[in-house]
């Protein structure tokens, strides 16, 4: 019998720490935690995401700063309005909603949030510090997997771990975090052959390849750990993850839902890593 992992709830009770840490952090330097969300354009999807990271920033007492630029803002209005939220010492974390609208350099928009200030941890010093295994900030989504994981008290030292998909926001830091959590880790993608099989001997199966229902019961051990990454939607519009749930469940055990497992945490992880970095600021400070 597969026990359902409710991101849901992980996300509650983890908010919930968040609030007390950034209440004493109030208290014993009397200032407020501060994060900068960037939105350029009028992405719905984006805007979706921005108001969610506002809302949290509020239930767990992190002053949220929202900055709205028109879709025809120039690469140097971006520029120097990071730039100017790198020096500000009342922001601890600054976040620019991904995509942006054509013309604009994401990367060098992103390479002037300092690393300390890089909530999102796509930075190449915190991905490379997540390489190192040194204490860092962490994507918020494959941290959130990680987390979930910890307080379900699922084993990672010395299993078998897959990932299916290797991009720079999930598939490459969920790697590195399970290999540093001493999993012998296999990362699987569009060109990897016999997929079925490597899938097959996962005791930790982590789907994030961004296509419905695709890993089916054939590729799923016996008693597997599955956590479904994806957000899709099916042949008749509804949500759904990578892995195709139904026919999965029962072979598992523990599974992620979608909606209701990983997503709910990566918003909560990005509160996570606000305060983490404000904490850092007054212990290098």
């Amino acid at each position: 019998m597969y026990k359902l992992i409710d991101g849901k709830a992980h996300s509650r009770a983890l908010r919930q720490e968040i609030a007390e840490g950034v209440a004493q952090y109030k208290k014993n330097y009397g200032k407020d935690i501060g994060l900068a969300v960037v939105l350029i354009g009028d992405d719905g999807a984006s805007q979706v995401y921005v108001r969610n990271k506002i809302k949290g920033c509020g239930e767990v007492g992190i002053k949220s700063y929202a900055h709205y630029l028109p879709a025809d803002t120039t690469q140097s209005q971006a520029e120097e309005l990071v730039g100017g939220l790198a020096a500000d010492p009342a922001i601890h974390g600054i976040l620019v909603q991904l995509p942006l609208p054509a013309g604009l350099d994401a990367q060098k928009i992103l390479s002037l949030i300092p690393v300390e200030k890089d909530v999102d941890g796509f930075s190449e010093s915190n991905i490379g510090n997540l390489c190192l295994n040194n204490n860092c900030l962490v994507a918020c989504t494959p941290n959130g997997v990680m987390k979930m994981l910890e307080r379900e008290g699922i084993q990672i030292n010395g299993k078998n771990a897959v990932v299916v998909g290797r991009s720079n926001i999930v598939g490459k830091p969920m790697a590195m975090l399970l290999l540093n959590a001493d999993a012998t880790v296999t990362v699987c993608h569009s060109k990897t052959r016999n997929l079925k099989e490597i899938c097959s001997s996962a005791d930790i199966l982590v789907a994030a390849i961004g296509r419905a229902k695709y890993i089916t019961a054939d590729m799923v051990k016996d008693d597997a750990v599955v956590i479904d990454v994806g957000m899709n939607r099916d042949e008749n519009g509804k949500l759904c993850g990578d892995v195709d749930f139904e026919n999965v469940k029962d072979k598992c055990s523990y599974i992620t839902p979608v909606p209701g497992g990983v997503g709910p945490m990566t918003i909560t992880m990005l509160l996570y890593n606000t305060l983490a970095a404000a904490q850092r600021s007054v212990q290098i400070g």
